[in-house]
């Protein structure tokens, strides 16, 4: 998972900004910290023993949370100086983790590094890894995302494995991207209060010859309030809609992408959050151009790496007029990623994965429905034709 904004997704380079009409007072220095993470961001069939660490040069390890896909940390320990964690034993086979650390230098400045990694599964199996965690709350954009360890051949009998429900019952139908990815989700955005429950029944399932399933469990989420907000590229505004009605809740001023760098337009859906994040532009394939470490307040919207996220090195002006990043949808923001009275911070403390932005705008490419959680973008005649039964 890429963090940094690509098109359709990055924050502006500090040098960028700094040549925006008039003047602000400088940003503090960036966290002199380096945080170096294995395995890998993006990792696959990562051995049980690792190796998996976290390093931290010119500063110290303050927190480090190395989790699976149901939220479950693995327990870990930090050498005394601060420098190394390591977790305390051997990883399940067949799990995806994401891995978050935050180092402090000695003037207090923080940076922080995300990644995600899978350990191998056993040998002539696979396993499904699913979105969202179970027993969580979510946002009425939220599909049921099932990613799998293997190419899949025989979609159909995997896809009958799956079984999704929903209470009060609404229609709901699967679409496949490629081999390895399968969601469900209903015609138009879930009710909110709605309990949803995916049943996973891969045990003995052959995915393909001589790959069978291993899992036998069921999920549950539940959806929250109704929040779906628009955001208007050419007016520069973010503007929060909630409740069955859509009732206007706050309108926040925004900076997009440049013309060079548009942000993606259609709908995006908030996947993931954090408090502060590392954006650089080499995750993301644009060579030397920002490596920002303490990005605030940043939640992603797409795979490839772009965010909607706080800005604290930009002019205050060009928010609500001008569009100058690299893709990603900026809010003016104050440093640490602490603050809930800036404009980020507002909407960070008000947003929770699955809630949906409705990116509008005159210019700029549509997100692929397969990049993030963009399911909403794909018609649903087009939708339903995309299951294997």
């Amino acid at each position: 998972m890429l963090t940094g904004c690509g098109s359709g997704g990055s924050p502006a380079t500090p040098a960028e900004d700094a040549a925006s009409p008039g003047a602000h007072t400088p940003p503090p220095p960036p966290s002199r910290a380096v945080l170096t993470a294995l395995p890998a961001d993006g990792a696959q069939d990562v051995p049980p023993e690792g190796p998996v660490r976290v390093t931290a040069a010119q500063g110290k390890l303050v927190s480090v949370r190395l989790a699976d896909a149901m939220g479950t940390e693995i327990p870990g320990t930090t050498t005394p100086d601060g420098a190394t964690w390591m977790p305390d034993g051997l990883l399940p086979l067949g799990t995806a983790y994401t891995l978050d650390a935050v180092a402090e230098d000695d003037q207090g400045q923080k940076a922080a590094q995300h990644s995600a990694f899978a350990t191998v599964a056993r040998a002539h199996t696979f396993v499904a890894f699913f979105t969202p965690e179970d027993g969580s709350t979510v946002g009425v954009g939220m599909p049921v995302s099932v990613r799998f360890s293997r190419p899949i051949t025989d979609r159909a009998a995997v896809e009958k494995a799956v079984q999704v429900s929903a209470d009060p019952p609404v229609p709901v139908a699967a679409h496949w991207f490629g081999n390895q990815r399968l969601d469900v989700r209903p015609r138009h955005y879930w009710a909110a209060g709605t309990k949803v429950t995916v049943a996973l029944r891969l045990k003995d399932v052959q995915g393909a010859p001589g790959e069978f399933g291993t899992q036998t469990r069921d999920l549950h989420f539940t959806i929250g309030r109704a929040q779906v907000s628009t955001v208007d590229l050419d007016a520069h505004t973010l503007t929060v809609r909630a409740g069955q009605g859509g009732k206007v809740v706050k309108v926040l001023k925004v900076s997009g992408g440049s013309p060079s760098h548009a942000t993606y337009r259609g709908v995006l859906v908030v996947s993931e959050k954090y408090k502060v994040t590392r954006m650089n532009s080499q995750t993301v394939g644009m060579g030397d151009e920002y490596d920002i470490k303490d990005v605030p307040h940043a939640m992603r919207l797409t795979t490839t790496g772009t965010f909607i996220h706080g800005n604290y090195w930009a002019d205050p002006g060009v928010f609500g007029t001008a569009n100058t990043s690299h893709g990603c949808i900026g809010l003016a923001d104050a440093k640490g990623g602490t603050s809930k009275d800036t404009p980020a911070g507002w909407l960070f403390e008000h947003t929770i994965p699955g809630d949906v932005l409705e990116v509008k705008a005159s210019a700029g490419d549509f997100v692929p429905p397969s990049n993030g959680l963009g399911d909403w973008n794909v018609p649903w005649e087009q939708w339903a034709a995309g299951s294997a039964l």
